[in-house]
């Protein structure tokens, strides 16, 4: 960085956090009495106010010949000393996520940081870190710690116990090969296991015998959500807590308080954390000694980030495991389609090395799987009669049941028999859904409640009738079937129903699932959080009441989503070899031949694998090709579709995008499925080709084509725009 022609004064570029259109989307340049290293934490003043920035590098680093003028320069706030600077891995992991993604490095790596980091000044910052040290011994140095040489002798005292211990329990051949071939390869790894197949100890194996190797390593362990894998977190703060007390293991995602977040990432990046298990926002976790990424669940689409930077965290993962050299493990029952393809054998073009582990743990079997033809059942039926008898069967026989409706409140929607009217929601371009516990009609997607109405609004007919069914109208049908069942103790049959209106306050999920466990539960009804993450014990029969919505969607990934969630939801049931009898998965399906309940009856994903890669190669979409979805949002549909259309005519006249532009498809702009949200109307416009470096050149320089398009006349309505990259729902 260069020197001012004024003693004492230097230039330092740091980056802001301000959005890719922005003027000032780059680096800015400010002085300051030394050249800071780059990755320090400063205040800077940005407008009339002082905001949180990184010292960066870049190349638009000014001319160290060209005369400046220190006048108009501003100089640094403060520095935030008492923290380590943010390594040279993390920020080329923050660049190339913007660059991928189309976004200002400013956006995400500022978006990055715990939010408290932004509003703490250096006296604040150093109290806060005085305070953890002392009662967490993390981030600096302390009268009362022991010395270095002792520190690093109790933590391999503690490693070297731990992996004594770890080594304690005993492994099944398959677990043993997936980490003797962990512990051979380089990776990166798919851990393709069936569900109850142990692939958590696997996790805990591969990451004791690092934590053992170093006695500084880190360790990512990233999970879908949070909420729905507590388990996961309780078993790996059991095992490993005692590494360094309470702070060896922490948490990062949203559902933390700030203080809370910022302290466990000020464990992180200090080092005192060993292990950091966290959602998607944890792929950019500060940790200078990480040395393996665990990924859980990796096809779950919750990785994939829906707003501000539309990232993938599971395939930063990837990418930041190769930049950093370090091992990455991506484990799943129904791995997503482009990581089973690109688990191939090597010699087919292969890059991920498949650890099969086909076989539950013990006697366990994956549950038979029934289909019931509704076709062939009464009319309006919600529970056909040969499942209410397996229901009663298990009940009577003290087990457990889970029934799966991905559908929350009582009724998706409420209709008036006379003239037609619908509970339609004025902001939304959807129905607001019925909710009998509180008497609303509640729009999911905006937010808009209001009270269920006495009469039609539009006739006045007294006779609304609720149409469908979500989870709480089958709790309550349940409950009516269910009246005189009686348990083997004598007492009433218990319903549970977990969805997201049931689990709002805090620890209810924990309160709900604890009950589950304890087998105060006999009927478990909810929508996708109980279908997957979870090791219920004593459950033996799970149910899909109505999965046959997917089957004919018009995005292509959704037989790939169904499939996977309907596996995932069968191997909650039979987990446990102690509980007698066939655990079982019944479908309540109008197509009982459909070839996804076909290849779900035998659990064989690499045939239903095998069918999508087929149709997808033929029909040439992912991973055959690459995708990015331009989305636009306006005051009206038609200046939302404008933009993309004229941005879209503007794209061909590109002269750095010439050579590009024939292996492009650009599609015409379409209204996207839901085109109206909170008054706000959506379009989207897709780009297709099969040169993901062809679509990312065309995408960088289509950028300021964007910018100038918005400014146009016939553009005036629109309130914003977005580039999504390999998106998930189309």
């Amino acid at each position: 960085m260069p020197q001012l022609p004024v003693p004492g004064i230097c230039l330092n570029q740091v980056l802001v956090q301000t959005p890719i259109y922005s003027p000032m989307a780059g680096v800015l340049t400010y002085t300051h009495p030394e050249v800071l290293p780059l990755g320090s934490l400063v205040r800077v003043p940005l407008g009339t106010r002082d905001v949180l920035g990184v010292v960066w590098s870049s190349e638009a680093s000014p001319d160290p010949n060209q005369a400046l003028d220190p006048a108009k320069l501003r100089p640094i706030s403060s520095v935030l000393e008492a923290l380590p600077a943010l390594s040279a891995h993390w920020r080329a992991l923050a660049s190339f996520a913007a660059s991928y993604y189309q976004r200002s490095v400013g956006e995400v790596a500022l978006a990055a940081l715990p939010p408290q980091l932004r509003d703490l000044s250096s006296v604040q910052l150093t109290r806060r870190l005085k305070k953890l040290a002392k009662a967490a011994a993390i981030g600096i140095e302390a009268d009362t710690r022991p010395s270095p040489a002792t520190r690093t002798q109790d933590a391999n005292r503690v490693s070297v116990e731990s992996a004594e211990n770890t080594n304690l329990i005993a492994l099944t051949p398959e677990q043993k090969r997936a980490t003797g071939q962990f512990n051979q390869h380089a990776g990166p790894f798919l851990l393709f296991g069936a569900t109850g197949s142990g692939k958590t100890e696997v996790f805990m194996q591969c990451t004791a015998q690092l934590l053992a190797s170093s006695p500084h390593a880190q360790v990512l362990v990233m999970v879908p959500e949070i909420n729905l894998t507590p388990q996961l977190e309780a078993r790996f703060k059991s095992r490993f807590s005692h590494l360094a007390g309470e702070d060896a293991v922490v948490s990062i995602h949203s559902g933390l308080t700030p203080a809370q977040r910022l302290n466990n990432w000020l464990a992180a990046h200090s080092g005192a954390a060993r292990i950091v298990l966290g959602t998607r926002m944890a792929v950019f976790a500060s940790m200078p000694q990480l040395k393996l990424i665990i990924v859980d669940e990796e096809h779950d689409p919750s990785y994939k980030s829906h707003e501000g930077a539309r990232y993938s965290a599971r395939d930063l993962a990837i990418y930041r495991g190769y930049q950093e050299g370090i091992k990455v493990l991506l484990g799943s029952a129904t791995p997503s389609l482009e990581s089973w393809h690109h688990s191939r054998p090597a010699a087919e073009g292969g890059r991920y090395l498949r650890l099969d582990m086909p076989s539950r743990i013990g006697s366990g079997q994956l549950p038979l799987v029934r289909r019931v033809d509704m076709n062939h059942q009464p009319k309006s039926c919600i529970i056909a009669p040969p499942l209410l008898d397996a229901l009663a069967q298990r009940v009577a026989r003290g087990e457990q049941s889970m029934l799966f409706l991905n559908r929350r409140g009582y009724a998706p929607v409420l209709e008036c028999t006379d003239c037609g009217w619908k509970s339609n929601c004025p902001n939304c371009s959807a129905f607001r859904v019925f909710h009998k516990i509180d008497r609303t009609l509640r729009c999911h997607h905006c937010g808009f409640s209001e009270r269920v109405p006495r009469a039609c609004p539009s006739c006045g007919n007294l006779d609304i009738a609720p149409v469908g069914r979500g989870t709480e109208r089958l709790e309550e049908h349940l409950a009516e079937l269910l009246v005189d069942l009686r348990r083997p103790d004598g007492t009433h049959v218990r319903i549970m129903r977990i969805d997201a209106d049931t689990t709002k306050l805090k620890g209810a999920l924990e309160a709900q699932l604890a009950q589950v466990h304890a087998g105060d539960v006999d009927v478990l009804v909810g929508t996708q959080m109980i279908a997957k993450g979870h090791d219920f014990r004593r459950i033996t029969l799970v149910a899909a009441i109505n999965p046959d919505n997917a089957l004919f969607s018009s995005d292509f990934r959704a037989p790939e989503r169904l499939f996977s969630l309907l596996m995932q939801a069968a191997g909650r049931a039979g987990r446990d070899a102690a509980v007698a009898g066939q655990s079982e998965m019944w479908l309540q399906t109008f197509h009982p031949t459909h070839p996804l309940y076909e290849a779900l009856k035998t659990h064989d994903y690499p045939a239903f694998a095998a069918s999508q890669l087929q149709e997808r190669q033929q029909a040439a979409m992912p991973p055959w090709s690459f995708q990015a979805l331009v989305r636009a949002e306006g005051r009206t549909q038609e200046v939302a579709q404008n933009f993309l259309t004229l941005a879209s005519a503007a794209a061909a006249q590109l002269a750095e995008a010439a050579s590009w532009l024939p292996h492009l498809t650009i599609y015409p702009a379409v209204p996207m499925s839901m085109a109206r949200i909170a008054n706000v109307e959506r379009a989207q416009m897709l780009i297709e080709s099969p040169s993901r470096t062809a679509l990312q050149r065309f995408l960088t320089a289509w950028q300021d084509t964007l910018h100038r398009t918005r400014l146009q006349p016939e553009c005036k309505g629109v309130l914003r725009w977005a580039v999504d990259v390999d998106p998930l729902n189309i």
